[in-house]
């Protein structure tokens, strides 16, 4: 076990407190000197590709957190390289992992629950503009986007792991009030590919803070309303008339376990154990990937997206920002 960080005092400092042997000023020297079967990328977003196609490179398997990378082109690279690797690369989601949402997914797949008809989810958070002091923050260089990219993408990545692949996406994004290059908040409209329905609101301009996401099912409304993470506690479950069922079973089920990292590390080590590629996979990230830019998409051009239109000719498809923020425009001299 070993650490690494670019300002090498750092590394030992975090070392020294969590017991961890070496340090390590670069992951190619850590690479190079040690047995490594998972590296954990924690960076901030702008390093995440190329480190995960490092780790490819040495055969070694990568975990990295949200967002996996700044683009679709970026993610199509790593997956270029995992085909020619022995390893794997897996996205930081935890939410997939708690109790709830693996019991929803379960309950939703048996049809239990009928047929999925709408959705709401919403990320509304505060963030103040001392918080966007780090250069990275706020910036399409170094971030990739603003709360879509670095903040919803956590609740709308469970929304799409529960309904399954999206179809179409019609959005608006707008800069309110936080001094960045990047949206402070977004909107937008999903349809799905199985007719659900779904509006997804990410904010960093809500001094009320809440991360919520409800099901509406043609037997039950399944709502989770947490911050960061949640237990069962944080679910409650109305099933429709003549359905009593769906929330007797619900509650039985109930676990004291959370949506925290350890689910998510449990299962990445229990895949690497079995020899197989660790959740969420990178075609998994992909599809929540291609959402966000779909959504900038929308937003930037006042039109409709379709799953599978930004291709490699789309400007969306190198940068998130694409065509260019429209408030850039108001804001030039």
């Amino acid at each position: 076990m070993a650490a690494v960080d670019v300002e090498v005092d750092r590394a030992v400092t975090f070392a020294e407190q969590w017991g961890v042997p070496r340090s390590y000023a670069s992951l190619s020297e850590l690479l190079q000197q040690e047995e490594v079967d998972i590296v954990h990328v924690c960076t901030p977003p702008r390093e995440h590709a190329g480190l995960a196609i490092q780790c490819l490179q040495a055969g070694v398997t990568a975990l990295v957190e949200k967002p996996p990378t700044l683009s679709l082109a970026e993610i199509d690279e790593l997956i270029a390289a995992q085909r020619a690797s022995a390893a794997g690369v897996a996205t930081v989601f935890q939410h997939r992992f708690g109790p709830g949402a693996l019991r929803l997914r379960a309950m939703a797949a048996a049809g239990d629950l009928g047929r999925p008809l709408l959705a709401t989810c919403a990320t509304l958070w505060y963030r103040d503009d001392a918080y966007f002091a780090a250069p990275w923050r706020g910036t399409w260089e170094a971030e990739g986007g603003g709360p879509t990219m670095g903040h919803g993408i956590h609740q709308f990545d469970l929304l799409f792991s529960v309904l399954g692949p999206w179809r179409e996406v019609r959005a608006v994004a707008a800069r309110q009030s936080r001094p960045t290059q990047t949206e402070d908040l977004s909107m937008a409209l999903v349809t799905f590919a199985n007719g659900a329905m779904a509006s997804v609101v990410n904010s960093v301009l809500s001094p009320q803070q809440t991360s919520t996401l409800r099901f509406d099912y043609e037997r039950a409304t399944i709502r989770l309303e947490h911050l960061y993470g949640y237990s069962d506690e944080d679910w409650t479950v109305t099933s429709a008339p003549g359905h009593d069922d769906i929330a007797t079973r619900w509650a039985a089920e109930r676990t004291r376990k959370t949506s925290g990292h350890d689910g998510q590390l449990e299962a990445v080590y229990d895949a690497l154990d079995g020899g197989h590629l660790p959740p969420v996979t990178l075609d998994d990230a992909r599809r929540t990937m291609e959402f966000i830019a779909a959504l900038y998409a929308s937003a930037f051009t006042g039109e409709p997206v379709q799953c599978g239109q930004i291709v490699a000719a789309s400007p969306f498809y190198q940068r998130m920002d694409g065509t260019g923020a429209p408030w850039e425009e108001v804001s030039a001299p």
